[in-house]
C-alpha cells in the first residue's frame, strides 16, 4: 500500500485541533484528525493509497486538496508519497 503524506495549508479549526503547516503520513490507520475532516478526504486517500490518479483542472495528479465541512475552516493538501 502507498503512503500518503497530509498537510494543514490553512486552519481556523474553532476548537484548535488542526494548525497550518501540521502534517501526517498515512499509512495503515487513521492520523489524528477530527472525524469530519476525516470522512471527507478518506475517500481520496484510499484511492491515492490504491494507485489512483485525481483530476486537477485539465490534467491528472496524484495529489488533491480538500476543505473542512465546517465552512472550510481547515484546508488540506494530500499527496502521495514515492514508494522508497
Amino acid at each position: 500500500m502507498h503512503k500518503v503524506k497530509l498537510t494543514i495549508t490553512e486552519s481556523a479549526c474553532r476548537s484548535g485541533y488542526h494548525r497550518a503547516g501540521d502534517s501526517f503520513v498515512v499509512e495503515d490507520l487513521c492520523p489524528p484528525l477530527c472525524h469530519e475532516l476525516w470522512n471527507i478526504i478518506y475517500p481520496y486517500v484510499f484511492a491515492l493509497q490504491n494507485g489512483a490518479e485525481m483530476d486537477w483542472g485539465d490534467s491528472r495528479s496524484r495529489s488533491f486538496d480538500a476543505r473542512c465541512p465546517d465552512g472550510g475552516r481547515v484546508c488540506i493538501h494530500g499527496e502521495l508519497l514515492e514508494r522508497e
